[in-house]
């Protein structure tokens, strides 16, 4: 068996990248694409590698010359890759071609080898490397039967959304038999270059021997093993994120990008908090029914929005604005605030971090749950001398929460201490207790000193719209705050999300109720794990402690100082469960003082599921 790697490409879309080197000598964790792919190569028993150069094809070829490898590397060169397309490329190779059994790759392709050890190992002999359809990809892709024989090939313009669902991607990795090649691929190659031209694409060719009566060509479906095509800047970082050598820093790169996780083959996030139980079939139905209207029109300015708030959330106008995500509006509200702020740690960072360190006042509750009442909040702030008092409700991470007679109570206080009392209640649909939303016109009223975030992103399920809400009573704050933020903060289709909401309200609640449900079933069979100790929530996640083997009593004690005996660490764990499973989690380590803690959120069961079968592979 030989492999023929197509490598004439000018790689353009990488820009600055390519301007003095072919596309397959850009580096990935500062290996090069083709030093990587003829190293995998290697000790595969190929008789020959033949690679097709055409941009900037000498350089290449001379550092192919340094790499030292042990298969013989062939090149063919394509003088016009600049008129041509790659159907001309492996047309210049056809010969090759009819030699022997070929890997056929494309050049910009990186993978891990149980990428190439299935396409190997699987006895079949001519076989299309395809990958279930993501958002991410693009390019050429097919529909298979149940006997995977290529139903069709589907190139990009044909690409049919609506049908998706049934499509695999190629990967442009494929094994063809000599005799395939002889009988099939090459006389078709050259009747469909002679009619159509150069400048088409090789796939085209098997999309013709896909339509014959007899199946000649199958595809072989990857089974979750990690690949990427790397077309532009934003593919190559990817591409480093998801093939660091380094297992740590596969997960840092990982960990810093704050989301766009959907561009991961099929990683399941447990880190991000969204509500996995709405918004409801019909709500996404008719978002995306006005999809061409919303996409060509200006949103409403912020007087407008401000108005739907207002009517979503039962209070006046000028009591409520309306934000691109909750993040815009804390920025926007942190920068108001003068005076020393009291926190509550661990919590949501944005806050702390908008504040200045030596203006911060920072409660630490002593005891393994990181509980607390708002009577200890009011004891330790009480000689504290602060000006504001920031409360995340439920708390990130742990889930403590206070219900709202508590709120209103704390509520009390701070306006008898002259403190204004910050709640982010973006997790407050999520607890138990009914009806709890302070964001209410009258308590907004009386209570002038009270502000209430809510982050729409995350209870009602719609990360990607960047929505949230911030209300308070306080008329020149609000106004302030208003011409702070851009008047087109948000885009159409979170206004149109606000204004259809309300028609959604049963499903809404319907949703909660099932993630309430689901958030006991998990905590449930968390607990019966050997070494994981659950803390009690009320939000969408669940903050576990492990407690590897220490004892009842040290189990009780010091968090920060019982010292585990040989079991895995919150760092580790994490790591483990992205790299063997791709599950990805949040290690609190940092945010708990070195503890041993996860947070998990909850999300639908037969994912909590797998995160279960997951966390049991890895600790007992």
């Amino acid at each position: 068996m030989q492999a023929i790697i197509l490598a004439a490409g000018m790689g353009k879309r990488l820009k600055e990248l390519t301007r003095d080197n072919t596309k397959c000598m850009v580096k990935v964790c500062g290996v090069t694409l083709i030093e990587r792919m003829l190293r995998q190569l290697e000790g595969r028993n190929l008789t020959r590698v033949v690679v097709v150069t055409g941009y900037e094809g000498k350089k290449l070829q001379d550092y192919i010359g340094t790499l030292n490898g042990s298969v013989p590397v062939t090149f063919v060169e394509n003088p016009v890759y600049d008129r041509t397309n790659n159907i001309y490329s492996l047309a210049l190779a056809k010969d090759w071609l009819c030699k022997e059994d070929t890997l056929l790759f494309e050049s910009d392709i990186i993978f891990e080898d149980a990428v190439l050890d299935a396409l190997m190992e699987d006895p079949r002999d001519t076989l299309a490397l395809v990958d279930r359809y993501e958002p991410w990809m693009d390019g050429t892709c097919v529909r298979l039967n149940e006997k995977d024989e290529i139903i069709d090939f589907i190139p990009g313009k044909h690409f049919d959304f609506s049908r998706a669902g049934e499509y695999f991607k190629t990967v442009n990795i494929y094994k063809f038999s000599r005799d395939f090649s002889r009988k099939y691929y090459v006389p078709f190659l050259e009747a469909y270059q002679s009619a159509l031209g150069e400048n088409e694409y090789y796939e085209q060719v098997l999309r013709v021997i896909a339509m014959l009566d007899e199946p000649v060509i199958r595809g072989k479906r990857l089974t979750g093993q990690r690949w990427y095509e790397i077309d532009d800047i934003q593919d190559l970082d990817i591409a480093e994120s998801l093939f660091a050598p380094d297992e740590e820093e596969r997960v840092k790169r990982l960990q810093q990008r704050y989301g766009g996780y959907w561009r991961y083959p099929k990683m399941l996030d447990f880190c991000y908090l969204v509500n996995p139980w709405y918004p409801p079939k019909k709500m996404k139905e008719e978002l995306r029914a006005s999809f061409d209207t919303l996409l060509t029109q200006y949103p409403s300015g912020m007087r407008v929005n401000s108005l739907l708030a207002a009517k979503n959330f039962g209070v006046r106008q000028d009591q409520i604005l309306v934000g691109n995500g909750a993040a815009e509006l804390i920025r926007s509200l942190m920068g108001q605030l003068s005076g020393r702020t009291g926190f509550i740690r661990p919590t949501f960072e944005e806050y702390p971090h908008r504040a200045a360190e030596d203006q911060s006042i920072c409660f630490y509750p002593e005891n393994p749950d990181f509980a607390y009442t708002a009577q200890d909040l009011m004891d330790f702030f009480a000689g504290k001398d602060i000006h504001n008092l920031v409360l995340v409700n439920p708390d990130n991470p742990s889930g403590n929460y206070l219900p709202r007679a508590e709120l209103i109570r704390l509520a009390d206080w701070c306006r008898e201490k002259g403190i204004r009392l910050v709640v982010d209640e973006s997790f407050a649909d999520f607890a138990d207790e009914a009806d709890n939303s302070v964001i209410r016109q009258e308590l907004l009223a009386e209570n002038p000193h009270l502000v209430v975030v809510k982050s729409i992103s995350k209870s009602y399920g719609v990360p990607g719209l960047r929505l949230g809400v911030l209300g308070s009573g306080d008329g020149e704050l609000i106004r302030t705050l208003k011409k702070d933020v851009a008047i087109w903060n948000i885009n159409s289709f979170g206004e149109f999300f606000l204004q259809i909401e309300e028609k959604y309200r049963k499903d809404y609640r319907e949703g909660l109720a099932c993630l309430r449900k689901e958030r006991k079933r998990l905590a449930s069979e968390l607990a019966k794990i050997p070494g994981i100790r659950v803390i009690p929530s009320q939000a969408n996640y669940l903050m576990i402690e492990l407690t590897g083997n220490r004892t009842a009593a040290e189990q009780k004690g010091d968090r920060t100082t019982a010292a585990l005996t040989g079991d895995r660490t919150a760092a580790e764990l994490t790591r483990r469960l992205l790299i063997r499973h791709n599950i990805l989690i949040k290690d609190l380590t940092q945010k708990t003082n070195g503890g041993n803690y996860l947070r998990i959120a909850v999300r639908r069961t037969e994912e909590d599921n797998r995160l279960l079968a997951a966390l049991k592979e890895e600790i007992c």
